[in-house]
């Protein structure tokens, strides 16, 4: 398997693939998040991301649902944030 990839099965118990696009700590949860892709498209064509708890002191790799409203706050302000630079630099290139 690549670096900064796991796999986990799915609900028919198939073994996807997921690379991890950034994991961080939030000070306003006191959690830690992974963000992940297992590279598919929606129906607008946009690569699937999803998001969870993961504990980095857990060697198992389970990984927690996420729940709150708040927490999907911090992670969509992050990914925007993030799409924002990506846009930014890809701009910039272009110049």
């Amino acid at each position: 398997m690549k670096p900064n990839t796991f796999s986990m099965l799915d609900e028919n118990g198939n073994e996807v693939v997921y690379d991890v696009l950034f994991t961080f700590e939030s000070d306003e949860t006191g959690k830690n998040y992974i963000v992940y892709t297992d590279n598919t498209k929606d129906e607008l064509g946009n690569i699937e991301v999803y998001a969870s708890i993961y504990h980095p002191e857990d060697n198992n790799g389970r990984l927690e649902a996420i729940e709150t409203e708040k927490e999907w706050k911090v992670i969509e302000t992050i990914l925007e944030t993030l799409q924002e630079e990506i846009k930014k630099k890809a701009q910039n290139n272009e110049q």
